[in-house]
């Protein structure tokens, strides 16, 4: 069966629209996302863009806060230390990638951890980890969304992740690895520097692909009965496309798909669900649900 991550995206933006109702209906004030864009880099671009779309159609304020890519880093910190202390702001994102004299690492820290919709904090990624409430990073939350939604198995499932990255191998192989539904799963995590993947990969139960490695996932590789969630979009050059590229995932689609219990298209699958999952993540922030407000 094929995972609509269109649909399931639209359905939970419109969740969050209908809880948005209710809350400005009895008189509090609508969740208010801000990102903070620098440079002019196409993808992030219209990412953001997205994002704001996304705030439009939840019923949510946004403010777009756009730097040159000359900014300095004491710059950029200066404004997140503003937003951190900007009670009409519920949380906030700083789009990656930054220009290379800017330390990514540094401004995510610079975060405050209740505003931090993304995830990335150190204290939000300890917090994931030992399983106490926190705003779940928004890839590895729209997999579990997913799989929530489509009623997959995970309990007592084998399942490979494939890719090791901060932002998706590392939070979704501990996701599943919770004691929750979905998760319970037994975890292998697969990188550059594992023996026998392939063998690996044909006992899994559940593939989570996210090397950013077109085609990597082949049949030969997958178990009849595998539910396959492919993370990978990696633009390939095509020249029957008015973009010039398409967009390819890390499971090679055609000659799996037929194997599979569920599986994820590249685009449609895991994308459209990160932008849902930032604005869930914002609907918390404003709820003050999981980090209480002080005021």
């Amino acid at each position: 069966m094929l995972i609509d991550g269109k649909k399931i995206s639209a359905d939970l933006k419109a969740e969050i629209a209908e809880t948005v109702k209710e809350m400005t209906a009895l008189g509090k004030k609508r969740p208010h996302l801000a990102a903070i864009l620098v440079g002019h880099d196409g993808g992030s671009e219209t990412y953001v863009a997205n994002k704001v779309k996304a705030c439009e159609a939840c019923g949510f304020e946004s403010t777009l806060i756009r730097f040159e890519d000359n900014v300095t880093e004491e710059e950029l910190l200066a404004t997140i230390d503003k937003l951190n202390n900007d009670k009409d702001v519920d949380g906030f994102i700083v789009q990656l990638p930054l220009p290379r004299h800017i330390s990514e690492q540094r401004v995510i820290e610079a975060i405050d951890y209740r505003k931090d919709v993304d995830g990335f904090h150190p204290i939000n990624v300890g917090r994931m980890s030992i399983g106490l409430p926190c705003y779940v990073s928004a890839t590895p939350f729209g997999i579990m969304e997913l799989l929530r939604r489509y009623n997959i198995d995970t309990k007592g499932k084998r399942c490979v992740v494939l890719g090791r990255s901060n932002i998706v191998g590392k939070p979704v192989a501990t996701l599943m690895m919770q004691k929750a539904a979905p998760g319970n799963a037994t975890v292998t995590v697969c990188h550059s520097a594992t023996p026998d993947i392939k063998e690996i990969c044909r006992e899994a139960d559940i593939i989570i692909a996210a090397l950013g490695q077109p085609g990597f996932v082949t049949a030969d590789m997958v178990k009849p009965g595998a539910a396959i969630i492919d993370v990978g979009t990696t633009r390939v050059p095509d020249a029957s496309r008015k973009s010039g590229f398409r967009l390819c995932g890390d499971v090679d689609f055609e000659n799996v798909e037929p194997l599979c219990s569920f599986i994820t298209p590249v685009p449609g699958g895991v994308g459209p669900m990160t932008i849902a999952s930032l604005m869930h993540n914002t609907l918390l922030a404003a709820s003050g649900e999981i980090y209480p407000k002080n005021d």
